[in-house]
């Protein structure tokens, strides 16, 4: 039998797709079904591009709340305090420089693209820069590898 595949993530990762799920299932879901009884009035079914777009919305839906309530199933709550205060690991935030004398940039890693969001400073673990990243410690010097070629940093602090 296969392993079956977990999803690390921070606690608040997890709240933060629990909202979503409910969201989709409480709200999302009902104006749906309210759309495809709509487009269902119409008549002729066949040929009826309402019907096919609301069902099409409905799919998308039902996938993402499968996709979501696997995730929560298999989700794997990291603990950035269990480890070395100065290491690299999810749910901490870093600071690197680009040497030789780039301005600092400073990211959360996150597990997964489901938390996310560069514009926030959260960048996903699986993310060429948070792989490069993980495990390392202070005042380390980490090639990171780019589609624009390598990047030499250090890390400058760990939070």
């Amino acid at each position: 039998m296969a392993e079956q595949q977990s999803y690390p993530m921070t606690a608040e990762g997890r709240v933060k797709l629990e909202e979503e799920l409910e969201d989709l299932k409480i709200n999302q879901r009902p104006k749906v079904v309210e759309r495809i009884k709509i487009a269902r009035s119409y008549g002729d079914l066949s040929e009826n591009s309402e019907y096919e777009s609301a069902k099409d919305e409905q799919s998308m839906l039902e996938s993402r709340i499968q996709t979501i309530e696997h995730m929560l199933q298999y989700a794997e709550i990291i603990d950035s305090n269990s480890s070395n205060k100065d290491e690299v690991t999810l749910g901490k935030m870093v600071t690197f420089q680009e040497l030789p004398d780039e301005e600092p940039e400073t990211y959360q890693i996150v597990g997964g693209a489901a938390e996310a969001d560069p514009m926030a400073g959260k960048i996903s673990n699986e993310s060429p820069i948070a792989k490069a990243l993980v495990g390392h410690k202070v005042n380390e010097e980490v090639v990171i590898e780019t589609p624009a070629g390598p990047m030499n940093v250090k890390i400058t602090e760990v939070k």
